[in-house]
C-alpha cells in the first residue's frame, strides 16, 4: 500500500490507559504513537491526516460470537458476510469470529469450508471462525487437532436444542478432554435442553404460545444448572471453559464461584441482556416475537449482577450473538407457536454504541468499555495484540469516536440487512464517526467506502487469556 495516514489530537483509549496522542498508521499496521503536540509528532508527514481533536481513538471492536447466514428452523439469518460485516464496520467493530458449522454426520472440514467459501471474497472487515460440534465422535474428535494447527482454535458445543445441536455430557467430556491436549477452547450454550423440551411441550398443550412463554419456558435455574454442570465437567477434563450469552443472575453465580476457586472459567454476555428484558417478550400482538433468542431475555432484575459481573471481571466478554432474523416471514414462522419463532436478534451495528452508553451512564468506566469490547475478546480467541489494541505493530484497526453526539437507533438508519431493531427509539450519546481497517479507510465521517472483500480471513493462536 505504501500509504501514511495520521489520526492527530484524539484521546487514545485502550484497555490498559488513555493518552492524548498522534497515531502513526503505515502499510496498514500502526507505526508509532507520540504524545499530541510534541516534536516527534509534529515532524510526522502523512498522505491522510485525520482530526480526532476532541473524540477517542480506540480500537476498532472485536465481535467474537455471530452467526452470518446461518441455517435455523427451516431459514437463515438474514445477513450474509457482505451486509453483516459492512453493518459491523458502521458500528465500529473490525473483526468479527464467526460459527463455523458441523452438519450432524459430516465431518467438521465439509462444515468449516462451506463458511470460508460463503465468507470469502465478501467481507468488509477482517474475520475468523469458531467450529460448532454437533457430533462429537472419534473421528470428529481427530478433527479437531487438526483444526487448532490450522488457527481454528475454539469449538462450541450446546447442552441444548436436541436433535439439531445437542450433545450429552459424555460427548462434552470427551471434547474437553481432547481441548485440553490440544490447546483449544471450549465454548458452551448452557442450557438443559432436555428439560427445557420438556416444559416447552406442556406449554403448547396448555395452550400457552405466545412469545413470552419462549422465556417463560426457558427457565434461569435451567441456564444455572447447565452453567454449573459444564463448569464440573471442564473440571474433570482439567479444560479451560468459555460460557457464552449469559443472562441469569444465577448463572452469573455460577462463574463467579468458580472463578473464586481459581478455575480458568470465562463467561460472555450480550447487549440485549443488559439493556433489554422479559419486557420486551411480553409486547402485545405478536411484536414480542422480534426478542426471540436463546438464552432468553431474563426479567429485568437480572441485568444488575450483569452489570456488577462485567466490573468484577467475572463476566469478560461482550459480543452480539448477531443472528437476525426479519420479523415479516421469519420471526412470523412462529404464530400460533412460540417454539417455531427463529431464534436470534440483530445487534452486530449497535454494540459499540450500547457499550458507550454504558459508560455515559456509570455502568463501565472507559478503559474497561474497551476491554470488554476490544481487548479481552482478541486475547481470549488469539487475535491479540495483532487486534483489540492501539500499539505499534498491531493492525490499523482503529475508530475515531465521536462521545458528544446523539443518535436514536432505529431500523429506517440501521446498515443490518433486517426489517426491525431491538432498540428501535432508544437514543445512545456517542456515535462512530471514521473507521480503518488494517489502515484502510471503510467509514470516513459517517460515509462507508469500504468494499467487500477488504477482509481478510484471520487465523487465530489458542487462548492467550490463561495464565
Amino acid at each position: 500500500m505504501g500509504t501514511r495516514t495520521l489520526i492527530r489530537g484524539g484521546l487514545v483509549v485502550t484497555a490498559a490507559e488513555e493518552t492524548h496522542a498522534d497515531v502513526l498508521v503505515e502499510d496498514g499496521r500502526i507505526a508509532a504513537l507520540a504524545a499530541h503536540g510534541t516534536e516527534a509528532a509534529a515532524a510526522w508527514t502523512a498522505d491522510r491526516v485525520i482530526d480526532a481533536r476532541e473524540k477517542y481513538v480506540i480500537p476498532g471492536g472485536v465481535d467474537a460470537h455471530t452467526h452470518m447466514e446461518l441455517p435455523f428452523g427451516g431459514t437463515f439469518a438474514s445477513d450474509s458476510f457482505e451486509t453483516g460485516t459492512r453493518a459491523a464496520a458502521w458500528g465500529g467493530t473490525t473483526t468479527i469470529v464467526d460459527f463455523a458449522v458441523q452438519t450432524q454426520g459430516r465431518s467438521l472440514r465439509s462444515g468449516l469450508d462451506a463458511w470460508y467459501a460463503k465468507a470469502d471474497g465478501k467481507c468488509a472487515i477482517d474475520y475468523a471462525f469458531h467450529m460448532i460440534l454437533s457430533d462429537v465422535n472419534e473421528r470428529t474428535l481427530k478433527e479437531m487437532d487438526l483444526l487448532v494447527e490450522e488457527g481454528i482454535t475454539s469449538f462450541k458445543l450446546f447442552m441444548a436444542y436436541p436433535g439439531v445441536f445437542y450433545s450429552d455430557d459424555g460427548q462434552i467430556l470427551r471434547a474437553m478432554q481432547r481441548a485440553s491436549a490440544n490447546g483449544g477452547l471450549v465454548m458452551m450454550h448452557a442450557e438443559n435442553g432436555l428439560a427445557i423440551d420438556v416444559l416447552v411441550e406442556q406449554a403448547l398443550q396448555r395452550g400457552e404460545t405466545d412469545p413470552r412463554f419462549h422465556g417463560e419456558v426457558r427457565k434461569a435455574l435451567l441456564e444455572a444448572e447447565a452453567t454449573h454442570r459444564a463448569i464440573q465437567l471442564a473440571r474433570v477434563a482439567d479444560a479451560p471453559l468459555y460460557v457464552v450469552h449469559v443472562s441469569a443472575e444465577e448463572a452469573v453465580a455460577e462463574l463467579t464461584a468458580a472463578r473464586d476457586q481459581g478455575l480458568p472459567v470465562f463467561g460472555e454476555t450480550c447487549p440485549q441482556y443488559l439493556f433489554l428484558s422479559a419486557d420486551n417478550l411480553a409486547e402485545p400482538g405478536f411484536e414480542g416475537a422480534k426478542y426471540v433468542c436463546s438464552t432468553p431475555l431474563r426479567p429485568r432484575e437480572h441485568q444488575a449482577a450483569l452489570w456488577r459481573g462485567l466490573r468484577t471481571d467475572d463476566l469478560q466478554v461482550v459480543s452480539t450473538d448477531h443472528c437476525p432474523f426479519c420479523f415479516k416471514g421469519q420471526k412470523e414462522l412462529g404464530r400460533g407457536d412460540f417454539s417455531k419463532i427463529p431464534n436470534g436478534l440483530p445487534g452486530v451495528e449497535n454494540r459499540m454504541d450500547l457499550l458507550h452508553q454504558a459508560v455515559v451512564d456509570g455502568h463501565l468506566t472507559r478503559r474497561r468499555w474497551i476491554e470488554i469490547a476490544c481487548a479481552t475478546p482478541a486475547r481470549m480467541f488469539g487475535l491479540y495484540p495483532k487486534k483489540g489494541t492501539i500499539a505499534p505493530g498491531a493492525d490499523a484497526d482503529i475508530v475515531v469516536y465521536d462521545p458528544h453526539t446523539e443518535q436514536t437507533i432505529s431500523a429506517a438508519t440501521h446498515h443490518m440487512s433486517v426489517d426491525y431493531s431491538a432498540y428501535e427509539g432508544k437514543t445512545v450519546t456517542g456515535q462512530v464517526e471514521t473507521v480503518l481497517s488494517r489502515g484502510e479507510v471503510v467509514i470516513d465521517r459517517r460515509t462507508y467506502t469500504g468494499r467487500a472483500g477488504h477482509g481478510v480471513y484471520t487465523p487465530r493462536s489458542t487462548c492467550q487469556y490463561l495464565n
